[in-house]
């Protein structure tokens, strides 16, 4: 199963996280990792909203015979990021706001994967895989 959420406003924003909480509890992901996947999307729909003046959140469940998980990508055609070295840097921002936010959501996912080119845009893939399926 796959969603698609266009991010336009903070509502959006609500919107993806809420959706993604649901996603993760059907996957089975457990109560921390539910937290770190709703997490995660709350900081990268609001970069959307921030950063790239709106973009899409996708999220769609995973399935392997051993784990389950879910993937979260956040896609704009906003400015890019023109370090992304110094984007994760902690404290780093262009907004004025606490600037940990990609590199929580880094540290949060199992997988983080990072593509962006300057005047083009931006597309993040996070990836959170559950226990093993007994």
């Amino acid at each position: 199963m796959t969603n698609d959420f266009p991010i336009r406003s903070e509502a959006d924003v609500a919107i993806a996280w809420q959706r993604g909480k649901r996603l993760a509890e059907e996957t089975g992901l457990n109560d921390i990792e539910q937290t770190y996947v709703v997490t995660s999307i709350s900081e990268l729909a609001n970069n959307l909203l921030f950063h790239a003046i709106g973009g899409v959140i996708t999220m769609k469940t995973l399935s392997l015979p051993d784990r389950r998980g879910i993937e979260i990508i956040s896609q704009d055609e906003g400015p890019g990021i023109e370090d992304i070295n110094l984007a994760f840097k902690d404290g780093y921002s262009t907004t004025g706001g606490l600037g940990n936010g990609l590199g929580a959501v880094r540290r949060m996912m199992d997988e983080f994967e990072i593509e962006s080119t300057p005047g083009k845009g931006t597309r993040i893939v996070a990836r959170m895989w559950g226990k093993a399926v007994e």
